[in-house]
């Protein structure tokens, strides 16, 4: 996993954002609203540039977000033209990631297995082919605590060029 290499504030002029650190929240908010939704949105764009948002299932490994989507879906379309996404578990506190889908391929066996086990865990069900799914590896990150914005608003910027 790639560590926060930044931790601030969001730059969002006229929503009170504090500018000092008190508040701020921490890596482990992320990790558990990442590990524990159910469903996660998903923003991707179309070719012609208008947005698409649809929920998904997916597991939250080692600061991976992983998924999977038909072929044909307009999401997976999406993708092969324009692989930046946006990612936000549900719930009433926000994590947002954005990042870069990329697809998986020739997937280690260590991996598939790591990857189906913690979807049989969460959904009870899962799948070894893994190849074909996608990996988001974020870029950057913003949360908030429901009833804490704006003083726990946070941005982190990761390593993951």
């Amino acid at each position: 996993m790639t560590e926060p290499v930044e931790r601030g504030r969001p730059y969002a002029p006229g929503y009170g954002i504090p500018t000092n650190r008190r508040g701020m929240l921490s890596w482990d908010y992320v990790e558990e609203r990442m590990i524990a939704a159910q469903n996660y949105w998903v923003a991707t764009v179309r070719p012609e540039g208008r947005p698409h948002l649809t929920p998904v299932w997916g597991v939250w490994m080692d600061g991976v977000f992983y998924f999977g989507s038909g072929p044909q879906t307009r999401k997976v379309r999406n993708l092969s033209e324009n692989p930046h996404v946006a990612v936000h578990p549900e719930g009433e506190d926000v994590v947002i990631l954005e990042g870069v889908a990329e697809t998986i391929t020739d997937p280690g066996p260590a991996l598939a297995e790591r990857v189906y086990a913690a979807s049989t865990s969460k959904y009870g069900m899962g799948s070894h082919d893994i190849e074909g799914s996608y990996a988001v590896r974020p870029r950057v990150v913003f949360a908030w605590s429901g009833s804490g914005f704006p003083n726990t608003a946070t941005r982190w910027v990761l390593g993951n060029d």
